[in-house]
């Protein structure tokens, strides 16, 4: 059975090499490669190597080399059908019905795919011949010299009606397969097809094995109705499966130092992806259209985080914003994007032109990070100046985030820009680049008022009294060290808000009900700064609990709460210690559920095992103390 390519780059698109291979090779990470002994012979020096970005494996002891279904073939003497059958069922990928035409499909791409290398071979010709010659001035101007036209596969279609048609027909092709690869246009009125592509600078696009699928041509005309023009859909050519100028990015990827990560950048036009390339930059650019959700995934398989480069214009920031739309669903830890804007309005091209390649990489590698690009886009729709807008911004970031699938990025995401938000209209406590202390320095008591000053502690309160007595033995310190912070950034909760009703109290039941009275205020209140939160929970009766936090949080050794800390990095600790407590709160009620019910062995061992994670757990906090 004959396989379609795109079924088998379906089934390598889902996996990883490293992840197959090294389940049977053992592999440890060496820059961007995945490193080995080889499975082939005997070795004690490592020399099998596995590339997940280009999808295979070299082997340089035995100089065997291949994808993962030569892998499975080499290794495990598999046929080829079984190796496909193999890998196709651990990606998911339904195996294709046996299809007695596809054989007669597979040789009409083939026969197509050869006419449009022909084309391709003719239109480079042509640039050179005297009728080309407008058409080199155009690239001199352009700053592309002619040293790089075969690099890039660069021609020119002469302005003649059926110029192409008579030199490819005169090589054996039939006017109906040239319109089928898109190089001919067929009149709806039934006339003789003629060329699509006439005085235009010509630029091959191929596919992700360097195929050449179809072309864009670039008017040399400037009353042309299209300046620039692509091919049509056609058999071998989907605009939304294939960047241009993926091979050439491959290449300068590939060719980094191990251990770096250059960019790829993704950029508007032919010409913009080109003059990256010339200064060393990967780029690769869409088919005219905005990026698709196959083509972020195609990218990702060749870098992380790739830079989306658009123009500073209007069209540029709006193709800026569809590419967030489509992207955000399907964000996930390790892939997301960056965003560069050009200086000046200018493009890739203008620059190296203009300043060079030096410059170009400068520009291309001041990014600004996907969370930051999406916050400024939904804060700049509308001025903040009313209560309605701000809430409507809010809104916004919520939504936002919640069209990201993958839960944890969702969570980060939605704390990520709350904070943002919250930054914009939180009064300046603190000097700049310091954040207030959660609680004074030496022998002061009290609690952090703002703006330098202290609220000295108020006479306790019946219920103050009350609440003392029932803390006779004191708090624990870790739960205490998370409502301390939780009172002098309150803007913490926003991502923990459902969780934090179930953890009775961060884990101490003697918080419960103030922890309770926090998030209630917290879902109330469009903004709510400590300062009020302190004023609101002292008139409610907490005065005596909140003095008996500070003096527990103090002897916590919590880093969040350290003064030298960031409050970025101090927001990320706080979450990593609440994550902890609530989990060391569902351990200890799994456990006292479970004592009384240990009948057999097995559950004697799953006891020992929630047992044994929950001590863990505890000795990684009271660690904070030493």
């Amino acid at each position: 059975m004959k396989f379609d390519e795109r079924f088998l780059d379906e089934i390598k698109a889902r996996l990883r090499p490293s992840d197959v291979i090294g389940r049977t090779v053992k592999l440890r990470k060496q820059g961007r490669e995945f490193v080995g002994l080889s499975p082939f012979t005997k070795e004690r020096s490592p020399s099998f190597f596995v590339n997940d970005e280009k999808g295979q494996f070299f082997d340089f002891s035995s100089g065997k080399n291949g994808d993962l279904i030569t892998f499975l073939q080499e290794t495990e003497r598999l046929t080829f059908m079984e190796a496909v059958e193999r890998l196709a069922a651990e990606a998911g990928v339904p195996m294709p019905a046996p299809d007695p035409q596809s054989a007669e499909r597979d040789r009409v791409r083939q026969g197509l795919a050869e006419w449009l290398e022909q084309a391709s071979a003719w239109f480079q010709a042509e640039l050179r011949r005297p009728v080309g010659r407008a058409a080199r001035d155009y690239l001199d101007g352009r700053g592309l010299p002619e040293a790089d036209w075969g690099r890039f596969g660069v021609g020119y279609a002469p302005g003649g009606r059926t110029a192409l048609k008579d030199y490819l027909v005169a090589k054996g092709a039939r006017p109906h397969e040239l319109v089928e690869a898109g190089l001919l246009i067929a009149p709806e009125d039934g006339g003789a097809p003629y060329d699509r592509f006439r005085d235009r600078i010509m630029f091959p696009i191929a596919d992700g094995r360097g195929r050449i699928v179809s072309f864009g041509g670039r008017a040399l005309d400037p009353k042309a109705r299209a300046k620039y023009l692509n091919g049509p859909e056609t058999s071998v050519f989907h605009k939304g499966h294939v960047l241009y100028g993926m091979g050439e990015a491959r290449k300068i990827l590939g060719a980094a130092p191990s251990g770096e990560s250059p960019p790829l950048v993704v950029v508007e036009g032919y010409m913009d992806a080109i003059a990256c390339h010339r200064a060393g930059v990967a780029a690769v650019a869409p088919m005219g259209t905005a990026l698709t959700e196959e083509q972020m995934e195609m990218l990702w398989r060749l870098h992380p985080e790739p830079t989306l480069c658009f123009d500073g214009d209007r069209a540029g920031r709006q193709a800026a914003y569809r590419a967030m739309d489509r992207a955000l669903p399907i964000l996930k830890p390790g892939k997301s994007f960056q965003f560069s804007l050009v200086e000046g309005g200018k493009d890739p091209d203008d620059v190296l032109r203009e300043q060079g390649a030096v410059a170009l990489r400068q520009q291309l590698a001041a990014t600004t990070p996907f969370a930051q690009a999406l916050f400024e886009r939904e804060r700049e729709l509308e001025p903040l100046d009313t209560p309605e807008r701000r809430a409507g911004l809010k809104g916004r970031l919520r939504q936002a985030a919640a069209s990201i699938a993958d839960p944890d990025l969702q969570q980060a995401y939605r704390q990520d820009l709350l904070e943002r938000y919250d930054g914009i209209f939180r009064k300046a406590d603190a000097p700049q680049g310091q954040r207030p202390p959660w609680r004074p320095s030496g022998p002061r008591q009290g609690r952090w008022k703002g703006a330098g000053a202290w609220e000295s502690p108020q006479p306790p309160t019946a219920q103050g009294k009350a609440a003392a007595g029932r803390l006779a033995k004191g708090l624990e310190a870790a739960p205490a060290a998370l409502a301390a912070f939780a009172l002098a950034h309150p803007a913490v909760l926003e991502a923990h808000l459902e969780d934090a009703f179930a953890t009775d109290g961060f884990g101490e039941p003697a918080l419960c009900e103030l922890v309770k009275e926090i998030i209630r205020l917290r879902l109330e209140s469009d903004h709510l700064d400590s300062d009020s939160l302190t004023r609101h929970l002292r008139s409610c009766g907490f005065n005596a609990l909140l003095t008996d936090i500070d003096r527990a949080a103090a002897k916590s050794g919590a880093p969040f709460l350290k003064q030298d800390v960031s409050l970025e990095a101090a927001n990320s600790q706080w979450s990593q210690a609440f994550a902890r407590l609530s989990r060391l709160a569902s351990l200890d009620k799994a456990l006292d559920a479970s004592k009384g019910n240990l009948r057999e062995r097995s559950d004697m061992e799953a006891f020992e095992r929630l047992k044994g994670e929950r001590d863990a757990l505890r000795r990684a906090t009271r660690e904070w103390n030493d």
